[in-house]
């Protein structure tokens, strides 16, 4: 074998190495993209289970919500948009589905009530001579509501904190960067006999972004020039943060409203159930950071109900 063939041998074979260095470090980082996908239910939180594990009600809270908008008043930056709001709009839809699966309130609609108004009057001009003269109404009233659940979006904060690491040898090179944001909201729920406010809590979730990216560029013979980059971005879903925030918010919210005796459980053992006492300690946690810092702070009462041991 001549000198010319091991040179092409050799060749081949660095060839060969460095390219299943590159898959190795590829295909860590990368995964098949589908070409299209079927849409499906909106995936839980990880603040579902705990709303959805609430020990049951005394009986349900009939509760409005006219609106849970975006206060924050922020726009996406350019050159992505100057005009498209940086957080969902879509709050309120959040809140009453998380009302709904918490299985302690009868959210009554309100949002949009102008629309289901237009169809009681719709529905009352259809009806004939005959219809108004039976004892049975073919619209019954609406249901009131017990409290009001007011709030809104009240923060979102953009780098945070950023950071990253990288590492290049030999014309190989890997990296990763990842930035962190942060939303707030805010959930008060409102008596309608007199505008005292029950409750109201403050929840806050971060948002997570992470890139990673691999290369190789090296020559693997005198005039050959090996070059191949792969990477990843991965971000998390900024409206199933504020989903989660939501949800979070209104946990917090029902565990304080029990322990300060704005509602009740059906029945009192269940003040000991683990998602309650997770929820308790760490409300007690943030009333004893309040305290450190303002020593007149009133915290929630985290005792037990009278009638439990009594």
């Amino acid at each position: 074998m001549n000198k010319e063939a091991i040179t092409t041998l050799a060749t081949r074979a660095a060839l060969g190495a460095t390219l299943l260095a590159t898959m190795l470090l590829t295909g860590c980082v990368t995964t098949p993209m589908p070409s299209a996908g079927n849409a499906t239910l909106t995936p839980p939180t990880r603040v579902t289970r705990d709303l959805t594990h609430l020990p049951p009600p005394k009986g349900r809270i009939v509760a409005a919500v006219y609106g849970f908008r975006d206060l924050t008043g922020q726009y996406k930056p350019s050159p992505d948009s100057s005009f498209s709001s940086q957080v969902t709009q879509g709050g309120a839809s959040f809140l009453v589905k998380a009302m709904r699966d918490s299985g302690w309130f009868t959210p009554v609609e309100r949002e949009n009530l102008q629309d289901l108004l237009t169809e009681r009057k719709i529905m009352r001009a259809l009806e004939t001579p005959d219809d108004k003269k039976n004892a049975i109404p073919q619209i019954g009233a609406l249901a009131p509501a017990s409290i009001v659940l007011e709030g809104g979006i009240v923060g979102y904060d953009t780098n945070i904190r950023t950071g990253g690491a990288g590492i290049a040898y030999l014309g190989i090179s890997a990296s990763q960067q990842y930035r962190v944001d942060q939303v707030t909201v805010n959930l008060r729920a409102v008596d309608i006999r007199n505008g005292t406010i029950l409750n109201s809590v403050s929840t806050t979730k971060t948002i997570y972004s992470i890139q990673v990216d691999t290369g190789v560029y090296r020559f693997i013979g005198f005039k050959d020039l090996l070059q191949a980059e792969a990477g990843m971005t991965r971000n998390e879903p900024q409206q199933l943060c504020v989903n989660e925030a939501i949800e979070s918010a209104l946990v917090h919210l029902i565990v304080q409203g029990v322990a300060n005796q704005s509602w009740a459980l059906r029945d009192t053992k269940d003040w000991y159930d683990p998602t309650m006492q997770r929820y308790l300690q760490e409300n007690q946690g943030y009333a004893q950071t309040m305290e450190d810092v303002n020593p007149s702070y009133s915290p929630v009462r985290i005792d037990p109900p009278k009638t439990i041991g009594s």
